[in-house]
């Protein structure tokens, strides 16, 4: 269960709306991609659910990582879970930022990865049924 001060709560109590990007939905691809579990996103995505704050789900598309039909599918189960979501957005991958990695003389991690295309975006849309 996911631990909130007070002072979030409260805080929480004053939102309007939350809007909450899941990395991953498949816990072990979650902690390869970004390095920990999804798990307190999960339970943070249903805490706003139970107290009915507004929630917008955001999913970025990384082709071949965030994009498999069966975890978008597992997505869609779990945002249908939730009572208060009011809008699902894909967030199509760029690597507009790479540069900044290279300039800081960082590894860029997604070096080969493609950036998302029109039909990675329509295709993640008709998984999860959202337009």
């Amino acid at each position: 269960m996911v631990s909130l001060t007070d002072d979030i709560k409260k805080l929480l109590s004053l939102t309007d709306l939350v809007l909450l990007d899941i990395k991953h939905i498949n816990d072990e691809k979650c902690k390869d991609l970004v390095g920990f579990s999804n798990q307190l996103e999960l339970e943070f995505a249903r805490y706003l659910s139970n107290h009915d704050i507004p929630i917008w789900i955001r999913q970025v598309l990384v082709p071949g990582l965030t994009d498999d039909k069966q975890d978008l599918l597992k997505l869609k189960d779990f945002i249908s879970s939730l009572k208060t979501v009011q809008k699902v957005e894909v967030l199509p991958f760029h690597s507009m930022g790479k540069f900044k990695w290279k300039r800081l003389g960082l590894d860029y991690a997604l070096e080969n990865v493609q950036d998302a295309s029109l039909g990675d975006i329509k295709k993640a849309k008709e998984v999860l049924e959202i337009t």
